[in-house]
C-alpha cells in the first residue's frame, strides 16, 4: 500500500508555494478498501442510449460492478473487461461526483496512471451539474485530461462550448507529451477561475483558455457549478478511429487521489 503524508501537511509541503490561497474544500485519497465512498460518488450506467455509446459511438457499458472499480491498496480502480454486456463488447465504469461534489471555479487535481493499447479511451473532465444554459455543449465541458491509446503519451486539455466544441472542430485544445503516462502516476490539474481556466500536468502549465468578456454563454458558460467524472471509455469516434486491439484487455485507470482547492 501506498505510504502518506497526513493529508494537512501534505497541504502544506506540496501546495503551499502555488496555492497559499486556496484551501482544500474536497478530496477522496481512496485509502478505504472496496465499493468508492458513495458520499462522494455515484455511476452513470449503461451506453447513455440505444446504439449511441454516450453520443461518441463507444463500445463499452458502464457498470456499478467491482469488477469495474473498486478501491484496493490505496487506488481508485477503473478497469475495462471484454465481456459482452447488453449489446456492448466491453465493461467499464463511468463515476461521476455530481451532488457530491459541485464548484464553481477553483484548482481540481487528479493524480493518475493510464491504460495503454489501441482503443483506450480514459478522461478526468467536468460537466456543469445544473445545466444553465441548456444541454450539451451549450453548458460547457472542461476535459482535464483525455488520452487516446492509438496516440500514446499525447496529453489533451480541451474546453468545449455551444461554439466551441469537436463536432464543429472548433473545440479549444492544449496537448502536451508525458511518454511514461501509462507507466507512471502523474497529476492532472486545472486551476479555474472566473477569468480563464489554467491546464496542467505535474504542475507544469500547457494551456490557457482565457474569457473575452464580450462572450456570452455561448463562448464562455463557466460560471456555473461543474462536477467531475471519471471514466475509461473504449473505441468511439475519437478513441477508436484506428480500430481497437482486442488483444490487450483488461486495462485499467489507476487513481492515487483526487483534490480540490478554493
Amino acid at each position: 500500500m501506498k505510504k502518506m503524508l497526513p493529508f494537512y501537511i501534505l497541504i502544506v509541503t506540496v501546495h503551499l508555494f502555488r496555492c497559499s490561497e486556496k484551501k482544500p474544500v474536497w478530496s477522496d485519497e481512496f485509502e478505504q478498501m472496496g465499493a468508492p465512498d458513495s458520499s462522494k460518488w455515484e455511476y452513470d450506467i449503461g451506453d447513455g442510449c440505444p446504439g449511441c455509446g454516450w453520443g461518441n459511438n463507444e463500445a463499452q457499458f458502464y457498470t456499478t460492478d467491482s469488477k469495474n472499480s473498486r478501491v484496493e491498496n490505496g487506488y481508485l480502480i477503473i478497469e475495462v473487461h471484454k465481456d459482452s454486456i447488453s449489446g456492448k463488447a466491453y465493461s467499464s465504469s463511468r463515476m461521476v461526483s455530481r451532488t457530491n461534489g459541485d464548484w464553481l471555479y477553483g484548482r481540481i487535481e487528479v493524480k493518475a496512471k493510464l491504460p495503454k493499447g489501441k482503443g483506450t479511451w480514459p478522461a478526468i473532465w467536468m460537466l456543469s451539474t445544473e445545466n444553465k444554459y441548456g444541454r450539451w455543449p451549450a453548458s460547457g465541458e472542461i476535459d482535464i485530461m483525455e488520452h487516446v491509446g492509438y496516440d500514446p503519451g499525447v496529453i489533451h486539455g480541451t474546453i468545449h462550448t455551444e461554439s466551441y466544441n469537436h463536432r464543429k472542430g472548433t473545440q479549444k485544445e492544449g496537448k502536451i507529451i508525458i511518454e511514461d503516462c501509462m507507466d507512471e502516476f502523474h497529476i492532472y490539474a486545472i486551476d479555474w477561475s472566473r477569468e480563464k481556466i489554467d491546464f496542467f500536468v505535474d504542475n507544469k502549465l500547457y494551456h490557457t483558455v482565457s474569457r473575452n468578456h464580450n462572450d456570452d454563454f455561448k463562448e464562455w458558460p463557466f460560471d456555473q457549478q461543474f462536477h467531475l467524472i471519471l471514466n475509461v471509455a473504449v473505441g468511439g469516434d475519437w478513441g477508436g478511429k484506428e480500430g481497437i486491439d482486442d488483444t490487450i484487455w483488461p486495462q485499467r485507470m489507476e487513481v492515487d487521489y483526487v483534490r480540490v482547492f478554493q
